[in-house]
């Protein structure tokens, strides 16, 4: 009868892959999946998970996590492409068919789109976190060539024809490419060297989620209100809604402080004409997270590339995070897939390419998000005056209207 090796005698492993992935995310399995679709082979490392903490919350089937993604054209496609899509528990998927943006005072600008105007079926689709991430893991339990491996990495070390990622312990994974799916913190970035610029907000994202006396026909709205922040209400499945809001620190501190139903009499002042009454689901689900701005120095390093929030953080105003992680990998994938045929897939010009694609569309979101987050976020007459003038005027210009819109459903 076999005993079990003792931990002082267990065996190194050595894992050889064509790519490996550092990270747990929804990014992080989604490029596992593309690059198995691609035909590569796949090691997926993620940290061990710690124990599930005991709750007295309601069951996960009948909760609505208070984290949510609005997911564009662009994710969607990548999603289907995978089979993941498909896989998504339906009835909890809420498209999003407008978009209402208010401005502050007494003179409140104002702003729409809508999927007509669009000329698509609909803007956005609201996903939970939880539901995204239950179906990657089934499609990843279905996925050839990927290996899951957990460990924390601790060393990253380059040779000439490959990159070798070292686990504590001892174990070492062997690759042609290390894709950094592993967020704002990224490991695989700082073994990189690569620099980084960061700002704080001053802002934290308090999320929860409430049901709402009127039908909200598929809108989401958000209202620019100078000194308290932004807040957006976003549509899930049935009368129910999605809080984001942005909240300046001191009055994140004081809204985390306050129960959920005096958050809910909160909103009652921007959204009780239009949703009526708010009533909070899960009264013990409040959370809170920073709001930062970071630029990675670069998005590549030697047989290294940086996807997600690893490569970009944006302010989540526009919900547009997780859409640039997605268009990250499905242009990694896609310059890898399309190289010529004496290019192995960490080669540098190869990966230089990905980065010259991504710049345009990085830098688009995150001048945007950062630039009306500083319009907005300022408390003064002449400027609140300027930017509802603003969003008056850009309401009634439909040919800019539609770049915009197109910008954001993932249209390039």
């Amino acid at each position: 009868m076999n005993s079990p090796t003792p931990p002082t005698m267990r065996r190194f492993m050595h894992s050889h892959s064509d790519v490996c992935i550092v990270g747990n995310g929804a990014i992080a399995k989604t490029t596992a999946l593309a690059f198995a679709q691609a035909g590569q082979s796949v090691t997926l490392l993620s940290p061990v998970s710690p124990p599930a903490p005991a709750s007295a919350a309601k069951p996960v089937e009948a909760s609505w996590d208070v984290r949510v993604y609005a997911l564009n054209h662009t994710a969607h496609q990548l999603l289907s492409s995978l089979k993941v899509w498909g896989a998504l528990a339906p009835d909890r998927v809420a498209p999003v068919d407008a978009m209402l943006v208010n401005g502050d005072g007494a003179q409140a600008g104002g702003l729409g789109f809508d999927a007509y105007g669009a000329h698509v079926g609909t803007l956005a689709w609201i996903i939970e976190d939880r539901n995204l991430g239950q179906a990657l893991d089934a499609a990843l339990k279905f996925a050839p060539n990927v290996s899951v491996l957990q460990g924390r990495a601790s060393r990253l070390e380059w040779t000439n024809d490959s990159a070798i990622v070292h686990l504590d312990g001892g174990d070492t994974i062997t690759c042609a490419l290390v894709v950094g799916a592993d967020g704002a913190q990224s490991w695989v970035r700082g073994q990189c060297d690569i620099g980084l610029d960061y700002r704080s907000y001053g802002q934290r994202g308090v999320v929860s989620n409430f049901a709402c006396e009127k039908p909200h026909h598929g809108a989401a709205h958000q209202w620019f209100t100078g000194s308290e922040g932004i807040v957006a209400l976003l549509p899930l499945p049935g009368d129910r809604v999605s809080l984001v809001w942005s909240a300046p620190d001191a009055l994140a501190d004081t809204l985390m402080a306050e129960s959920a139903d005096a958050l809910a009499a909160r909103l009652a002042a921007y959204c009780h004409d239009k949703l009526g009454k708010l009533t909070p689901l899960q009264p013990e689900l409040v959370r809170a997270f920073p709001l930062t701005l970071m630029r990675p120095h670069a998005m590549v390093a030697p047989r290294v590339a940086l996807v997600g929030d690893a490569a970009h953080v944006v302010h989540p105003m526009a919900g547009h995070g997780m859409n640039l992680g997605f268009a990250d990998v499905a242009q990694l994938v896609k310059t890898i897939s399309e190289r010529e045929a004496h290019r192995g897939i960490g080669d540098e010009r190869m990966l230089a390419r990905y980065a010259r694609a991504r710049k345009e569309d990085v830098l688009l979101m995150q001048l945007a998000t950062d630039g009306l987050a500083r319009l907005f976020g300022a408390d003064l007459e002449p400027l609140r005056v300027v930017r509802n003038l603003g969003l008056n005027l850009l309401d009634k210009l439909p040919a800019l209207k539609r770049k915009m819109i197109a910008h954001a459903l993932g249209h390039q």
